[in-house]
């Protein structure tokens, strides 16, 4: 057999800190059999969803330690960044993940060091075509219902409207911030709840949308908007900032909850949320803000952490969807099998644009857009 016949090896890594699963053993097995790769996995890949090492094995994958899996895999597939300057990688390796690179650039320094191949799905253009690999919407969707879900158990009070005969319990206001998709799925489980929802995008476009799942659409005069944007808000003018951010403070004293999905891509998130803006809601009140590893839409936010100030609860998280590690590991598993189908079939393609869209290194060389013209190769 010629060496191009072989088939390639494709390693899945854990990453740490991280319960989600990037390959779940059905779709393990449809990469061994319908794709005709040699699969090694990492011991221990499935444990955070109590997935035992057999079920891999009986998927038609081999398990072998981190080590051997970086010096023998030609792709080495994670949520997000595994690789260290300690591990030894086979020359051309390629590596797939999500790994914010417009954000994290900097991370990106050891991987042209080794000479690696790199691929983020994040960087995926938003078409119909990349619908199956969109890793952002299955994420967004999932952490803008963990959003609701998780302001419903920090707030005080209950969602629907509720009769008794002790009295009335009106039911919770809620705003969110950025109607793209996870704001859109905050909207849709904070109505199924039974809150009053308004909701504030830039975006003209997403207002039919935001009033279609029964909330109140919230617009500022004199939005920008790009045919080139991908779906994403584009960075405003200071006139209109200043405009949006007294409409919401206006709007977010009678709110009971707000969540914040607000983001632009490569860029620290948009503050919406002004110190004064938080000291005018009601004790009690509570702020999710998705938007926090980026900086946060909250000018008090902290990712990762609670903060408590006036009696309004801050909590600032931008991976919610692990939070709910098994349901993201389903959607995560298609997606990444998705791209590995599509990524086979279109590398005999030159200028695919889904993968020059993607990709961000060839074998340590600089490849997207962003990063020719921002970065100095070393």
């Amino acid at each position: 057999m010629s060496e191009q016949l072989q088939p390639k090896t494709i390693g899945i890594l854990k990453t740490p800190n991280d319960p989600r699963v990037c390959l779940l053993p059905k779709e393990v097995k449809r990469l061994a059999g319908e794709l005709n790769l040699n699969i090694l996995f990492e011991p221990g890949l499935g444990s955070t969803l109590q997935i035992e090492d057999e079920e891999y094995i009986q998927a038609g994958a081999t398990s072998q330690s981190r080590e051997f899996i970086f010096k023998n895999s030609d792709t080495i597939v994670s949520i997000n960044h595994t690789f260290s300057d300690e591990d030894e990688i086979k020359q051309g390796c390629c590596f797939i993940g999500i790994f914010n690179p417009l954000f994290h650039d900097t991370k990106l320094a050891i991987y042209k060091k080794h000479g690696a191949t790199v691929y983020s799905l994040d960087l995926l253009p938003r078409t119909t075509l990349a619908q199956s690999m969109d890793v952002l919407s299955s994420m967004a969707s999932l952490a803008g219902y963990r959003a609701v879900i998780k302001a419903s158990e920090i707030y005080d009070g209950v969602f629907p409207m509720f009769t008794t005969a002790a009295g009335t319990l009106t039911p919770v206001k809620v705003l969110v911030l950025g109607a793209g998709v996870a704001g859109l799925q905050a909207i849709a489980t904070a109505r199924r709840l039974g809150a009053m929802v308004e909701a504030f995008d830039v975006r003209k476009s997403a207002g039919e949308e935001v009033r279609s799942l029964g909330a109140t659409f919230i617009e500022v005069e004199g939005y920008t908007e790009s045919a080139n944007a991908g779906g994403y808000a584009v960075e405003q003018s200071e006139e209109y900032q200043k405009k949006q951010k007294e409409l919401i403070h206006n709007h977010i004293q009678s709110s009971n909850i707000v969540i914040s999905t607000a983001n632009i891509p490569g860029r620290k998130a948009p503050l919406l949320i002004e110190t004064r803006s938080v000291e005018a809601m009601q004790p009690g009140s509570v702020i999710i803000d998705l938007a926090a590893e980026q900086g946060g839409n909250c000018e008090l936010s902290k990712n990762k952490e609670v903060v408590l100030h006036h009696g309004v609860t801050i909590l600032g998280n931008s991976s919610l969807s692990a939070e709910i590690p098994a349901a993201a590991s389903k959607l995560l598993s298609n997606n990444f099998f998705s791209f590995l189908k599509y990524k086979q079939k279109a590398e005999t393609q030159t200028n695919d644009p889904l993968l020059t869209g993607s990709q961000i290194l060839n074998e340590g060389e600089w490849t997207h857009p962003h990063f020719n013209k921002n970065l100095q190769p070393a």
